[in-house]
């Protein structure tokens, strides 16, 4: 989405107000969680849906131990 907007990470960094390295780590994936005014600001200046932005991944613990367990059936 950065790249389709023409913005780099300092920049987008600066625009929604949250340390550059804070912005890497949730582009990289490195955090767990992120507070809707940040997701919200993100969307702002990308002009985009969260939706653009974040991508369900199932817990590979949580769906070994619903497998294990029988849960789901």
């Amino acid at each position: 989405m950065m790249a389709d907007r023409k913005i780099s990470l300092n920049e987008l960094a600066e625009k929604v107000g949250i340390a550059n390295v804070n912005l890497s780590n949730i582009k990289t994936g490195k955090v767990s969680a992120i507070r809707f005014s940040t997701l919200n600001a993100i969307c702002d200046v990308l002009d985009c849906q969260p939706g653009d932005l974040l991508e369900f991944k199932r817990d590979v613990a949580e769906v070994e131990s619903e497998s294990e367990s029988g849960a789901g059936n």
